[in-house]
């Protein structure tokens, strides 16, 4: 096992339509997708995409939408550790204009205690905040065994004040702001006052502020995609996720400007295609975005 992720599994459904029908009105969709989804365990798959060894913690129901996507994991080598709920969690996704909106369905009444994993030899923790006991668990663990711990702070959950004095990384989203009513320096302070080594929030086409090792806070523009060739903007913040520790692991000792560069690249890559598995960069794809669009 060299990177642990764990979070909560959806089915994304991802409908390209011109508009949608309301009442007893019918409309035929442009384009679709079927993949797997949920904000960790897209970054893991990202990761496994990039060539890592990836093991899962994720909800898993025994039901058709569950088998599916272990045959989603099966197909990238992913070793999922299945924690038991009754039904499957949906998603339903409807990209426009760079933007996306979302419906879910979501089962996360866990039946069973949190496994107990053997993580020797992880080099690496990746959370959302779903699975809050678990989340909590392995963060503490892996703090004191020294691994890097990263968490997509894409929303204000239960246990996201105490969870953030175990992380490393901490990149969070501008929903998180609103929910925290601060704007993103403040943010980036209360990331740095929970012992965060790395902060950032996350901002869509503007980039991302961020702090670097030393605590400089600078901004990493976006790329600069045309918006022609935009196509889903659902999972780009997951797959930069994916990208920056699939770029850790190539380089423990590496800069995070450079990570975070890389991941940029990742996420270039997957606005450009619907759904989340048609949006997982190879490693080809990544220098191609990179040499495409990064400037000097």
């Amino acid at each position: 096992m060299h990177s642990l992720f764990i979070g909560q599994t959806y089915i994304d459904v991802t409908i390209l339509a011109d508009a949608m029908p309301a009442g007893d009105d019918k409309a035929v969709a442009r384009d679709y997708a079927v993949s797997f989804g949920g904000n960790a365990v897209t970054a893991g798959f990202c990761a496994a995409r990039l060539g890592h060894s990836v093991d899962m913690l994720t909800s898993l129901s025994d039901d058709w939408l569950g088998r599916m996507f272990l045959d989603m994991a099966a197909k990238y080598q992913i070793s999922v550790h299945g924690r038991k709920v009754k039904r499957s969690s949906l998603s339903v996704v409807l990209p426009s204009a760079g933007k996306r909106a979302i419906l879910r369905a979501r089962d996360d009444e866990y039946l069973h205690p949190l496994p107990n994993l053997n993580i020797a030899g992880i080099n690496a923790l990746h959370l959302d905040g779903h699975q809050a006991d678990a989340a909590m668990h392995y963060a503490k663990l892996c703090r004191e065994m020294g691994v890097m711990t990263s968490l997509d702070g894409g929303g204000l959950r239960s246990n996201t004040h105490d969870l953030l004095g175990f992380i490393d990384v901490a990149i969070c989203s501008t929903r998180l702001c609103e929910q925290m009513n601060m704007n993103g320096e403040q943010l980036l302070d209360y990331l740095k006052g929970r012992g965060c080594k790395i902060g950032g929030v996350t901002e869509g086409e503007h980039g991302m502020l961020w702090y670097d090792e030393g605590g400089e806070v600078q901004r990493l523009p976006a790329l600069d995609v045309p918006s022609s060739l935009v196509i889903d903007t659902s999972g780009a913040g997951d797959v930069f996720h994916g990208a920056y520790v699939a770029a850790y692991l190539d380089d423990p000792s590496g800069r995070w400007i450079d990570q975070f560069r890389f991941a940029r690249a990742a996420s270039a890559f997957k606005v450009q295609h619907l759904g989340n598995e048609a949006g997982l960069p190879a490693r080809e794809d990544v220098a191609r975005m990179r040499e495409k669009y990064e400037e000097g």
